[in-house]
């Protein structure tokens, strides 16, 4: 342990060259930090986000997790959450501990997945698991092998694994319940109360949420949190407008495809209530020529990946989804919001609307009804309405289209590898290659439609850094 006499004098200098300007304390925060030495500077890590400094949600939370025992953080989808409470986790981690020390409960695999790119993106030096359905279970064992410090993951699959005693518990100090009002809509109460119950080392609980006050259940330890409720605070204001468009028809779907010819080529998430609805919609407008995705619960998550991959970048401007798409998925930029049905609660409204008019950007919710549908009780009054003319052209296809890489971070693939071979071996410009995700074993990059045959068949027999991978155009 470092004496605080020998740190003192460098204390100082760290707080004003890389944790301004935040005012954290106690210093003995700091002495852990300095003595850790494998802990990167905050304005190091936020560098590799793009960001100067953190927001004032972000800087609370800070402040709050690092010094309080039970934290519930409330605040809207898209304000930088996540980062908000893994740079405390981050903190206080010890090198020492070689198993896990801190374990995330998420409710969906998207959201899991999100995280932990979110935390390997940190470059922090410790390793992280996502544990969740829809894949072997034994490829997760083999990952396990080498414990990692940190555990996200779906209830489900994380009960299971402790269970069967796949990682050791007993040096798990933290517990983050994300989304956790989420999960408990999801029926999983039974396995997060199981979990927590296992950890009997945790000290620390921190609970998050993007609606206002949920109820905290008893199960989850938290009595009296420090409470930081950055969602009544935060509204859309100016940024969100709403408008209700009118169907002649019970059958909307004429008039979806009316105001989508009228939204044009931007980004527009639809939401329907049901897996079947949305297929069901998603092929009547494929059938009206408005070229679309659609994404829900029961599509296997390699399906769901590339689907999301795609609305992302700019393959697809339409997607249909259930609510499933309403929170805990990364799809920035989405300038509309269609309600194809309303949804039953005004939480889940709230949730649809959140996916545009983020981080200071605007965008529109269109609620899309039945002349005879009554307006929903939550709503206090009718949006303005909306009059289509049906004289707009169908929207144009997107410029884009994702091309598949059976390769990715486990195969030492990198972005720069990509570019580096597109545009040698494929001849692309740099304008004609778009967003470039890389996954695990598969990586996905954004090409000019007009240029795919031509890098497909340039591409088809050679070698990236000395290995053959698969080059399709991704489904």
């Amino acid at each position: 342990m470092c004496h605080t006499s020998k740190v003192w004098h460098i204390y100082s200098s760290i707080i004003a060259t890389h944790l301004s300007p935040l005012t954290y304390h106690p210093p003995l925060i700091y002495e852990s930090y300095l003595c850790a030495m494998q802990l990167k500077p905050i304005k190091e890590i936020l560098s590799l986000f793009n960001i100067e400094e953190l927001n004032e949600m972000q800087q609370q939370a800070y402040q709050a997790i690092t010094q309080k025992k039970d934290v519930l953080l409330l605040s809207p989808t898209g304000s930088g959450k996540t980062l908000g409470f893994l740079l405390p986790i981050l903190q206080g981690m010890k090198a020492t501990i070689k198993t896990p020390q801190c374990i995330i409960i998420v409710p969906s695999r998207e959201l899991a997945l999100q995280t932990e790119q979110v935390w390997k993106k940190m470059a922090t030096g410790y390793k992280a698991n996502a544990l969740y359905g829809g894949h072997l279970v034994e490829t997760e064992l083999n990952n396990l092998t080498v414990p990692p410090a940190l555990i996200i993951g779906t209830p489900g699959r994380i009960m299971d694994h402790i269970v069967r005693g796949s990682f050791a518990i007993e040096n798990i100090n933290t517990l983050v319940l994300d989304e956790f009002d989420k999960s408990l809509a999801l029926g999983f109460e039974e396995e997060m109360s199981f979990i927590i119950g296992k950890l009997s080392k945790v000290r620390k609980r921190i609970l998050v949420s993007a609606t206002a006050a949920p109820e905290i259940p008893a199960f989850t330890g938290v009595n009296q949190p420090t409470i930081l409720d950055f969602i009544t605070e935060t509204t859309a204001g100016d940024a969100l407008k709403m408008a209700r468009v009118i169907s002649p028809e019970k059958d909307k779907v004429e008039t979806l495809f009316q105001l989508l010819c009228y939204i044009g080529a931007e980004s527009t998430l639809i939401f329907c209530n049901h897996r079947e609805a949305v297929e069901r919609t998603s092929t009547l407008l494929t059938e009206r020529g408005i070229e679309n995705a659609f994404f829900h619960g029961g599509l296997e998550q390699e399906e769901r990946e590339q689907t999301l991959t795609r609305f992302r970048n700019g393959s697809v401007y339409f997607l249909v989804a259930t609510d499933l798409a309403a929170r805990g998925l990364d799809i920035p930029s989405v300038r509309h919001i269609v309600h194809y049905h309303l949804p039953s609660t005004q939480e889940e409204f709230v949730h649809r609307n959140g996916r545009t008019a983020r981080m200071n950007a605007t965008g529109t919710a269109y609620l899309l009804m039945h002349s005879q549908e009554p307006l929903p009780s939550w709503l206090p009054e009718a949006p303005p309405e909306l009059m289509l003319t049906g004289d707009s052209p169908i929207p144009h296809t997107p410029l884009w289209t994702t091309i598949y890489i059976s390769g990715g971070k486990k195969d030492k693939l990198n972005k720069t590898d990509i570019v580096g071979f597109f545009s040698k071996v494929g001849k692309l410009e740099k304008d004609e290659l778009g967003m470039i995700e890389v996954k695990d074993h598969t990586s996905f990059a954004a090409v000019k439609k007009t240029k795919v045959k031509a890098l497909l068949q340039a591409t088809q027999q050679e070698k990236m850094k000395g290995k053959k991978y698969k080059i399709a155009v991704a489904k």
